[in-house]
């Protein structure tokens, strides 16, 4: 389990600590720290698209992730789709993936073990590498995967802060701006003598016409008091 310090820095609500890509940097410095044999890890997130969020421990490793990403082969996509650990126990007797073989030996990686985690819409995934064949076979059961549990809970719930955030953001926009809509209506209204509909729709069509916001046509509307608008407005009631 991660110690005091590392649940509260991966429980700060900060605007820095609620990317991606920070959570990823310290799962995968905190799960290399904690497992012994261990020379390097990598993460990867997604949001249920083919595009992926990735963080590694050294460059070389980069690499790794890139070609299984590019292939569809190796221990990352074949755990994201078994849903359980993928272990690759020696490297230099492995026959599966020759391109991620190819290149983690050439990086000096003997063996290399990828647990994915699942939570709500989201898919983690983390890999520790090896120099020494056979040193992660316990890894899905200890530290590492706890990390990785609670990595992936922190991110659903950044994602869902994110989200209520966003959400809350144009809801305020939509209240800022509803006083100047109704106004420029009523002023529709009057020069026109339609009803409050009409009105609507008229700056709805002179929007979308203009390319403008509606906030931005109602302004307009509200600044000129209707005058000199009596025939364009008109025509578009028509």
């Amino acid at each position: 389990m991660p110690d005091t310090q590392d649940t509260g820095r991966w429980g700060a609500e900060s605007a820095e600590s609620t990317l991606p890509g920070r959570r990823l940097s310290e799962l995968v410095e905190q799960a290399a720290r904690c497992t012994a044999e261990c020379c390097g890890a990598s993460g990867t997130v997604s949001e249920g698209s083919p595009e992926r969020s990735a963080a590694v421990t050294h460059p070389d490793l980069a690499a790794l992730v890139a070609v299984q990403m590019r292939s569809g082969e190796g221990p990352i996509p074949a755990a994201l789709e078994r849903g359980e650990p993928v272990d690759a126990t020696d490297l230099l007797r492995e026959e599966r993936w020759p391109q991620y073989r190819a290149l983690a030996l050439d990086a000096g990686v003997r063996s290399s073990v990828t647990i994915p985690f699942r939570r709500a819409g989201l898919t983690v995934t983390l890999s520790l590498y090896s120099f020494r064949p056979g040193a992660l076979e316990d890894v899905p059961h200890g530290p590492a995967q706890a990390l990785g549990d609670f990595a992936a809970a922190c991110l659903a719930r950044d994602r869902s802060y994110s989200a209520a955030l966003t959400e809350l953001d144009q809801l305020g926009t939509a209240l800022r701006s509803r006083p100047v809509v109704d106004q420029a209506c009523g002023i529709v209204m009057h020069v026109l003598g339609c009803d409050a509909d009409a009105a609507f729709g008229i700056l709805r069509r002179i929007s979308q016409a203009t390319n403008r916001k509606l906030t931005d046509v109602a302004s307009a509307v509200v600044d000129r008091r209707g005058r000199g608008l009596e025939e364009d407005l008109a025509a578009l009631l028509n």
